[in-house]
């Protein structure tokens, strides 16, 4: 086991920390500095947030944030976890957050002045941040709160585990990391190398984060995926005296009030008087005058994530990364893993309530996507379903695991996991649940299915498949349509259309006419033929009305005339990838359009569109002897103002390269940028040359 003499962070070339520490003390305390070097800012503003206090430290445009952290209750629980922590676990938060202050002590101008009302940060902000991140954006988020519905998932991955030999082109187990994410705020990732006696880790921890979420090390590897699980639930409170009905009885609300605090433009603060009211479901989020909703969220009382998340990384095989999984105190997740014995594994990971039931009505998936009655403690969960209970597979016989955001049953096909067995309210039952995440799933289930063995680099290749599903499935139809029923203007968008790639490359032309036409018809206005359980992955398909699509793709067309002057206007010229100062063209598109590559826009204005999510961290991953790893950050590795990181990945992204993995002593110091040293007597990491 190889020691070192000191504790040291060697900055590369991307900006990626590589951290050699003595201990684990040091090696969180480095992690923090590190973290808080490359994106310090935008740590002090998610922390001041999570405390619930950032209106008092920035004004009245956090009034809402306030509202929403404090009526969940992240503070109160957050020192609540804190208590609960193990002694050494409470060390390693506290060395997270010495780290992130020492920086910021030693490089004051780093930071503005208005952000350092914040300091100095505790572990108990790092578990605010956490939970806030998780389980009130993750389970559950503001948007599905106001429309008290599920809604669309903030976020969505790709990921496949190849096994060895009988799937794999070098006979060894590889991984796919690519997760689907906003490009701002608490959803970027940090890139980071974590390396002691003990441990040689690689990956990316969500900024703010003292843990990796995505890794490997020299034995395995895994990545995560969101997965349609039901972890927040909303019920219905009939009003009564006061009170609410409760088991046919009246039962009191416990009422707390508090105070926000809120800066004024002349520096002087308001008070507002906000007051929480709780039911024996969780907070009410809603109230008229004879009805309340009142919130359920799992997890709450799982304070051990990020100690479960450090016990991963410190796995050495299967049989270890399971008995950290089992634990459960991670509320949602798929897990895929690899490693270098040639296994590859599969977990639906969830909290998943065990759901009562007063009637045969109740239970299944559907039931719990509404409003559930909470007159009674009939539909009042209170326990959650073990490990044993959850979707699980090792090593299947087609020799591949993957997931994109579909329901376990698909993490194989053939599917080797059946609804039948599980639950009913576990999971969507199928494809056809999820009509707006079906084509995603399908075509990367037919690329595995097509490939009888797969190298890295056709691995790397498919993660910038931006071929649309979407088109292949409808487009012959609607050219044969308009045809037969279109006219002049709707035949010159039909010669666009045959000459077309179906890809949404920066050069594609006739990707802004295709998916105009699909935005105008809408998703749910297409299809003749819905999801089929006997056709599962070529449904669904067909126009289901050839005359009203001609007219629509003929109005679409005109306005695009209009718009770019053109029919075939470039993919990439309508479509921008804008970060720090990089402009760039567009690939990708977003997944109801069955890209693998997935972008995410909005526009900017009449003409222009502008990327704010989609493709964010991307890693690939092969169990050789060394381990072969490439990755991207796709917005760079920092958020600093004046950080040169900023972007400075983006046009690799666009010219469809990840970048190699530096993990040795050799490549590090071939591209070394920066070396700092601990000084244990200050805590503080001092640059040194060489």
């Amino acid at each position: 086991m190889q020691q070192f003499e000191v504790s040291e962070i060697l900055w590369d070339s991307w900006g990626v920390p590589h951290i050699y520490a003595r201990n684990e003390v040091e090696l969180f305390h480095a992690l923090g500095w590190a973290q808080a070097k490359s994106h310090g800012n935008l740590i002090l503003m998610l922390y001041g947030q999570a405390r619930g206090r950032a209106s008092e430290y920035w004004g009245t445009d956090y009034v809402d944030t306030d509202r929403y952290v404090r009526t969940m209750g992240i503070p109160r629980r957050a020192g609540e976890w804190y208590e609960a922590q193990s002694d050494q676990m409470r060390t390693y938060l506290n060395a997270f957050a010495d780290g992130i202050n020492g920086y910021i002590q030693a490089y004051p101008d780093e930071v503005p002045e208005f952000l350092k009302v914040v300091l100095p940060v505790s572990a108990v902000d790092i578990l605010a941040h956490v939970q806030r991140v998780i389980h009130f954006f993750f389970v559950v988020n503001p948007n599905q709160i106001a429309t008290l519905s599920q809604g669309e998932q903030m976020a969505g991955s790709n990921a496949w585990a190849i096994n060895a030999p009988e799937h794999s082109a070098s006979q060894k187990a590889m991984l796919l990391a690519n997760p689907h994410q906003p490009w701002f705020d608490l959803f970027l990732w940090y890139e980071a190398q974590l390396t002691m006696p003990s441990l040689s880790a690689y990956g990316a921890a969500l900024v703010g984060w003292p843990t990796l979420g995505i890794a490997f090390n020299d034995y395995l590897g895994w990545t995560v995926t969101v997965n349609p699980t039901k972890g927040a639930d909303f019920y219905e409170l009939s009003l009564r005296d006061g009170g609410y009905e409760w088991n046919d009885q009246i039962r009191a609300f416990e009422v707390e009030s508090q105070t926000l605090k809120i800066k004024q433009e002349d520096g002087s603060l308001q008070e507002e008087p906000l007051v929480v009211v709780q039911s024996v479901h969780g907070p009410v989020v809603s109230q008229t005058e004879t009805k309340a909703i009142a919130l359920r969220v799992v997890g709450l009382d799982r304070p051990h994530l990020l100690e479960q998340m450090w016990e991963m990384i410190n796995a050495r095989n299967l049989s270890q990364f399971e008995a950290s999984l089992q634990q459960l105190q991670l509320p949602l997740f798929n897990f895929l893993y690899a490693d270098t014995e040639g296994q590859i594994f599969y977990l639906f990971n969830a909290l998943v309530p065990v759901r009562s039931k007063s009637s045969q009505d109740q239970g299944d998936w559907d039931y719990w996507q509404k409003l559930i009655p909470g007159n009674t403690s009939d539909t009042l969960w209170t326990e959650y379903h073990s490990y044993e209970d959850l979707p699980r597979v090792v090593n299947p016989a087609c020799g591949w695991l993957q997931n994109t955001n579909d329901s376990p049953w698909t993490v194989t096909f053939p599917t080797l996991l059946k609804p039948e067995n599980y639950p009913l309210y576990i999971a969507p039952s199928n494809l056809g649940k999820m009509p707006h995440n079906i084509l995603r799933p399908q075509r990367s289930i037919r690329k595995l299915l097509n490939s009888d063995t797969m190298s890295f680099d056709d691995m790397v290749a498919f993660m910038f498949s931006s071929r649309l599903e979407l088109a292949d499935r409808i487009l012959d139809g609607l050219i044969a349509s308009v045809k037969t029923h279109g006219s002049e203007l709707g035949m010159q968008a039909v010669k666009v259309l045959e000459s077309w790639d179906r890809h949404a490359n920066a050069d594609s032309c006739g990707t802004v006419l295709f998916i105009q036409w699909v935005e105008k018809m809408g998703l749910d206005n297409i299809f003749a033929t819905p999801w089929q359980s006997d056709l599962p992955l070529e449904t669904p398909c067909d126009l289901i009305d050839p005359v009203f699509a001609t007219a629509v793709l003929e109005e679409v067309a005109a306005d695009i005339q209009s718009r770019y002057g053109t029919l075939d206007v470039a993919w990439g010229e309508v479509v921008r990838l804008r970060i720090g100062n990089q402009d760039l063209p567009g690939s990708g598109a977003g997944s109801i359009f069955g890209s693998f590559q997935v972008v995410d826009i909005m526009p900017v204005d009449e003409k222009n569109f502008q990327a704010f999510g989609g493709n964010s961290f991307m890693m690939a991953i092969e169990f050789t002897n060394p381990i072969r790893a490439e990755a991207l950050a796709i917005y760079g590795n920092a958020t600093q103002p004046h950080s040169p990181h900023v972007g400075d990945q983006l046009q690799l992204y666009v010219q469809g390269q990840l970048r190699p993995v530096w993990r040795t002593p050799a490549a590090i110091a071939d591209h070394l940028k920066l070396r700092e040293i601990l000084d244990i007597s200050s805590g503080l990491f001092m640059q040194a040359n060489g």
